[in-house]
């Protein structure tokens, strides 16, 4: 039984996520008698079961978009799709759901694989979900004025219908813009500038075997294609990305000279592998590097139904062919580090073990649900010459726990502790700060929450402050309020 009124658990349960961390900190770090650290970063999202990625490179971010396994799924139950967004490719912060079925009054179920283009100064998603007038799947379109939301259904119904899916959009040199989408047909229209409308009518793209690939075994299906196509444009070339074949799944490529063709296979990007028996693709270049999205399902309890989502650095070959990649549980390298001497929103997380993010009252969303021995972990935090304090946005209804600061692992060392006290509800919010000492060079941080049973603290943001610490004479690191072992507020 909970012990404070709040949304839901929509993401892992506990257990599930304590199990994750615990399981891959003895599998990938050293023998001890405490796990040291998560060393992996794939899965990109630990606390809710993701699918279908679908990159957006924005204003020096990385957007992804994502589908939502609900836990527990035996089928795909997907009810909203889900935004995150990194600037290094391995701190991931977490947008909530913007859009669901919901959203759409013509639509009765399935937030199924779909993608976000910017155009035009706004943010149009296009997603394939069940029209309620037919039964049948068919592709809608939502836009907003922000890469995170809120997107609202931009037409009252569907773009276009005829029961096929995984819409994917890509904008050539001249502005066309092309939406394709399909199972078991590829099909294709020209939208319109309004990136709402299209001209003519949807037409099939030929499969052929010299166009994607000899499937064997089912004579109805002829060609490699399955589903999620992921059209780009590079070097004058044209790729189209795609789910090959079924069940399991792999992922295939062709190319070709035009956004329609004539296409050519040129074979397996990611072979089947992964735990899930879908897979699908996501192509993006952020800063001077390719980066290659899918999901599996790595996490406990993971399957075809309970997916996560996570990404590959990779390299073309001279001949702007793609190389076989193979999916890792350490994921890509950090792009530059973490600043912490600005604000950071506590659901911006490297890895994590128990918690979970709700929509916040003061807006955006916090991390919750954390226990004692929780934690976050944020990767390549810069801390340079070293701050002087750490301060937080904070709630809680019990008090008497705190946030642990410590370095190289949820075990490592200690370099401050701020106390959190009763702030009179878990959306009453107040401000916390505490000394900080030894913290220097590039770390990977971890937050760690520690008390009594029960839930402890709600955390919205935090951010470290430059300098070096104070200590009063004969009392180790200052007072017992200085180091944190009573709470500063501060308005």
């Amino acid at each position: 039984m909970r012990r404070r009124p709040q949304p839901t658990r929509t993401g892992l349960t506990r257990a599930v996520a304590w199990a994750a961390s615990l399981l891959l900190a003895f599998v990938l770090a050293p023998a001890a008698v405490y796990p040291t650290e998560a060393r992996a970063d794939n899965p990109i999202v630990q606390h809710v079961y993701t699918a279908d990625p679908a990159p957006l490179v924005h204003d020096g971010r990385v957007y992804l978009y994502t589908g939502h396994d609900e836990d527990n799924s035996t089928n795909y139950t997907m009810k909203e799709w889900r935004v995150w967004s990194s600037a290094d490719m391995v701190n991931w912060t977490d947008h909530g759901s913007p859009l669901s079925v919901a959203s759409f009054s013509w639509a009765s179920a399935n937030a199924w694989a779909g993608q976000v283009v910017n155009r035009n100064g706004k943010f149009y998603w296009y997603v394939p979900t069940t029209e309620r007038a037919t039964g049948r799947m068919a592709i809608g379109v939502a836009v907003s004025d922000s890469p995170t939301g809120p997107f609202r259904d931009a037409l009252g119904h569907p773009l276009v219908g005829n029961g096929e899916i995984d819409p994917t959009v890509f904008i050539d040199d001249d502005g066309q813009a092309y939406l394709y989408w399909g199972n078991p047909n590829l099909w294709y229209v020209r939208l319109n500038a309004d990136m709402i409308s299209y001209s003519g009518s949807p037409a099939k793209i030929p499969l052929t075997t010299a166009g994607f690939g000899t499937r064997t075994g089912d004579p109805n299906r002829p060609t490699l294609f399955e589903e999620g196509p992921w059209v780009y444009k590079r070097g004058g070339l044209y790729y189209i990305v795609y789910a090959a074949k079924c069940c399991s799944e792999f992922i295939a490529y062709s190319t070709a000279p035009g956004p329609t063709g004539p296409w050519t296979y040129r074979g397996t990007i990611m072979p089947t592998q992964g735990s899930s028996f879908t897979n699908h693709p996501g192509i993006v270049d952020f800063k001077g590097n390719s980066y290659f999205f899918y999901h599996n399902g790595a996490l406990p309890g993971g399957s075809g139904y309970t997916r996560s989502v996570g990404v590959e650095k990779f390299s073309y070959n001279p001949d702007g062919t793609i190389p076989t990649i193979n999916m890792t549980s350490t994921g890509a390298p950090q792009v530059g580090t973490l600043d912490p001497y600005i604000r950071q929103e506590a659901e911006t997380i490297a890895w994590e073990s128990g918690i979970e993010t709700e929509p916040s009252s003061e807006g955006g969303r916090n991390v919750g649900y954390t226990e004692n021995g929780d934690y976050i972990k944020v990767k390549g935090v810069a801390f340079g010459a070293g701050p002087s304090s750490f301060t937080a946005r904070v709630a809680s209804a019990t008090g008497g726990s705190a946030i642990e600061l410590r370095l190289g692992g949820p075990n490592g060392t200690v370099v401050g502790r701020c106390g959190v006290p009763n702030t009179g509800g878990w959306q009453t919010w107040t401000t916390v700060s505490c000394p900080v000492s030894g913290a220097t060079g590039t770390q990977d941080l971890y937050l760690r929450f520690v008390g009594g049973s029960g839930y402890l603290v709600n955390a919205d943001w935090w951010r470290f402050t430059a300098g070096a610490p104070t200590a009063l004479p004969g009392r180790p690191g200052g007072s017992p309020r200085e180091r944190g072992e009573f709470p500063r507020l501060a308005p």
